[in-house]
């Protein structure tokens, strides 16, 4: 049975292990005008993009953005989650496929329908000036708000699912045992809720954080030239600036933050789960 584990950790050691080894060899060449890359050894470009104040404002502003989007879409996702999770209805498959729908158009496309309702003469501003709430239009578009509210609504179905499958696994005679003995409706849900569904909390922040950190199209779309995120950064490097070791090494640094946070999120919540 082992056998047949090998075409399959082969084909990814062939189109993922191999192009990141390659990625690697390269983020330790040297970056010449003349002659673009020059073939080195040298950790200077990770020493570069670890201590200029310009690349570490970049990437504590994408750690600061994924942490936040995160936090946020944990507590939007959890209402509708819990509904979902509990839903009986014959109508449950649908409203699971209309979950899923967005999940199915392109991140540029779902970027490109809120430029259109955050420009200055787009839907929100004409609304609220029609109403009278604001007397001149609202700088929504390359705004870090505009960034937050892209990123949330691409990464909420991920949440939603995954913390509605762990949800609907959970026994509502507990919940209705808790109710008896007294507790209220938040009580419920902060004793038992909550910390029975820790699973599908670390899982979908998890799975979000990542999304977040790696965003590109939202970034350059709802963020403008001027709002740099570590995606963007690289793409820069690599396509506008030709310097491809320094690309490099800034994807494996975004790799290597995304991974730190990530393990030590999990460590902390298996830590938690365990002695709680």
């Amino acid at each position: 049975m082992a056998l047949l584990v090998v075409p399959a950790c082969l084909l990814v050691l062939a189109l993922l292990i191999g192009p990141m080894i390659l990625m690697f060899r390269i983020s330790l060449n040297q970056f010449s005008p003349t002659q673009l890359m020059v073939q080195a050894l040298s950790p200077d470009n990770y020493i570069k993009a670890a201590t200029d104040p310009y690349y570490q404002q970049i990437i504590l502003a994408t750690l600061g953005i994924a942490l936040l989007c995160t936090v946020l879409t944990l507590i939007l996702a959890f209402p509708a989650a819990y509904w979902l999770g509990r839903m009986e209805s014959r109508w449950k498959s649908l409203v699971v496929i209309a979950t899923l729908f967005p999940l199915l158009v392109g991140n540029v496309v779902r970027s490109a329908g809120w430029m259109a309702l955050f420009a200055r003469d787009g839907l929100v501003n004409t609304v609220l000036m029609k109403l009278g709430v604001v007397s001149a239009p609202l700088e929504i578009m390359y705004t870090t708000k505009a960034v937050i509210i892209g990123i949330i609504a691409v990464v909420l179905p991920y949440m939603i699912l995954t913390l509605s499958a762990v949800i609907e696994s959970i026994p509502r005679d507990l919940e209705y045992a808790a109710a008896n003995l007294g507790a209220s409706g938040a009580r419920v849900f902060w004793r038992v809720i909550l910390p029975l569904s820790g699973p599908g909390v670390a899982a979908g922040s998890i799975l979000v954080f990542v999304l977040c950190m790696n965003t590109y199209a939202t970034a350059v779309l709802l963020g403008g030239p001027r709002f740099k995120m570590m995606a963007p950064a690289v793409y820069d490097q690599f396509v506008r600036g030709n310097n491809w070791p320094m690309g490099a090494a800034l994807a494996f640094m975004l790799l290597a933050v995304t991974m730190a946070f990530t393990v030590f999120g999990s460590v902390a919540f298996a830590r938690r789960y365990r002695t709680g």
